[in-house]
């Protein structure tokens, strides 16, 4: 149906008002999807309290502004939903032909991170210092550039009509993308993130139609570098603790297993609906670390209690099943892709955050999406929200 309007004296079709193109079905806030947007927005509302409640009270951190975080958290998460409108005013398919560029700048802050630039914190250097109390993870936006990257590669020949699924040669250049900035953050070392990264790679190719040998032949040489890695002894001694606490939670419950035993009763305290936001005894105590960040969670379960924690994964699954429907309604191989890789590290990123405050996951330094603190993960969260909704609004309108 056409959507243009005539002038009242009939002498002639009339421009549209703003409004009426900002409202128009085929407007881009139109074609939005809202429902991904209002559940991220929850999340980033609950993210918010969340992080007041888990530092209001640690004077040690917050230079004795109880709205420290809150505040940084907040002017993080406008800045990021800038962000988002800006990727998606773009576009995806104008930032295809910026991906070069994108990728070999984040490769290259992550490379920063291994000079005196870097800054170390927990023990991992994967931050860039940039003063007055802010810093960037690279890591972050290498997540993006990664599927941006890989995707391009993979859907090149494939979106022009040349093959029907990606060559060989493409594959191993598209791992060759993935595989430089992995083993730069290795060197810092973040196993966090190139866990999310591995997850990545396989779910891009998955949705490439590449040989399913790749995919299966990845998986062993991962499970063979696993236990090379473990029998050199290259991981560093508090990844070792880690991964020893996961297997034997009574292993040192006052030295190397004390995050996680927190973490547990913190949760299991809460039971169905909570203590109260602001009255969980754990979190006041200030007994588990980094509360506001890897292990926000168990503010949730505390004070939430289960209906408050099931909230938040109801929220992330809206958010992860639109991101599948953007990947399935997509009409090139390039879009889905992305989304694809998207909808990946979305959804093992919350899977290992949450599980790693359940115990049943090795802790691994992850944010969880939306919800925890910290500026660049929140940037790239909500950049990758931008991509999805670009890919949305960009197809085509059924007739």
């Amino acid at each position: 149906m056409s959507t243009r309007t005539f002038s009242l004296d009939g002498y002639g079709p009339r421009r549209r008002s703003a409004w009426d193109r900002l409202t128009a079905r085929d407007s881009v806030v139109w074609r939005m999807d809202w429902f991904m947007l209002l559940a991220g927005a929850a999340l980033a509302v609950v993210g918010s309290l969340l992080v007041y409640s888990a530092t209001r009270n640690r004077t040690e951190l917050n230079q004795g502004d109880p709205q420290y975080f809150l505040l940084r958290h907040v002017l993080y998460l406008l800045i990021g939903i800038g962000m988002m409108a800006g990727t998606v005013w773009l576009g995806h398919r104008r930032l295809r032909g910026a991906v070069p560029v994108l990728y070999g700048i984040s490769v290259l802050l992550a490379l920063c991170v291994l000079t005196p630039l870097g800054a170390t914190i927990n023990g991992s250097r994967a931050w860039l210092n940039l003063g007055g109390g802010f810093t960037i993870q690279p890591a972050e936006f290498i997540k993006i550039t990664v599927i941006l990257g890989m995707a391009m590669l993979l859907a090149a020949k494939v979106d022009a009509g040349d093959r029907e699924h990606p060559d060989h040669r493409t594959v191993v250049h598209a791992l060759g993308v993935a595989a430089l900035p992995m083993a730069v953050i290795m060197l810092m070392p973040d196993l966090g993130s190139v866990m999310v990264l591995v997850v990545i790679v396989l779910a891009v190719l998955l949705a490439s139609g590449s040989s399913n040998r790749w995919v299966l032949g990845l998986v062993l040489a991962g499970a063979v570098g696993a236990v090379l890695v473990w029998m050199l002894g290259l991981l560093d001694e508090y990844q070792i603790n880690r991964f020893a606490a996961f297997a034997n939670p009574a292993l040192d419950p006052a030295g190397v297993g004390y995050n996680t035993n927190q973490a547990r009763i913190a949760i299991g305290s809460g039971g169905l609906f909570g203590k109260g936001l602001f009255h969980g005894t754990q979190t006041t105590g200030q007994f588990v670390p980094e509360q506001q960040t890897d292990f926000v969670f168990t503010v949730a379960g505390e004070e939430l209690g289960f209906v408050g924690a099931g909230l938040i994964l109801v929220l992330l699954g809206v958010v992860i099943w639109r991101a599948c429907r953007i990947a399935r309604e997509s009409t090139s191989l390039y879009s889905t892709i992305v989304a694809a890789g998207i909808v990946a590290w979305f959804a093992f990123q919350a899977f290992e955050n949450i599980g790693m405050t359940l115990g049943i996951m090795p802790v691994a330094g992850l944010p969880l999406p939306f919800v925890s603190y910290g500026g660049t993960s929140m940037f790239a969260v909500w950049i990758a929200v931008g991509l999805l909704q670009s890919i949305r609004t960009q197809r085509p309108i059924a007739a």
